[in-house]
């Protein structure tokens, strides 16, 4: 009986997050996360999911509400995901408060 073992490494597992605001439709959000989808498959990362919150304004302390947070936290552990992708720009803190 023989087996087959790869060496080819693993597409690191990535989960896409964005915010629909009044200033952004759910379907522009929806755009533009298609487009981030094709650059990070274009990468060959492994997109496992989307995460889109809509919100007034993103929060000032982590971007999304602490309901999408917990289901980002559960998402990450079900899933291994390696690296989250934000479709907006982070500020060091809110870098620091969603590394926590």
């Amino acid at each position: 009986m023989s087996s087959t073992i790869s060496t080819a490494p693993q597409a690191e597992k990535v989960l896409l997050v964005a915010v629909a605001t009044q200033q952004q439709s759910r379907e522009q959000t929806e755009t533009y996360v298609d487009e981030l989808e094709t650059l990070a498959r274009t990468l060959e990362l492994q997109v496992v999911g989307r995460l889109i919150q809509a919100l007034d304004k993103p929060r000032t302390a982590t971007v999304i509400g602490t309901g999408k947070l917990e289901e980002l936290q559960a998402w990450v552990k079900a899933e291994n995901v390696d690296t989250v992708i934000f479709d907006d720009e982070l500020s060091p803190s809110q870098v620091r408060n969603l590394e926590k």
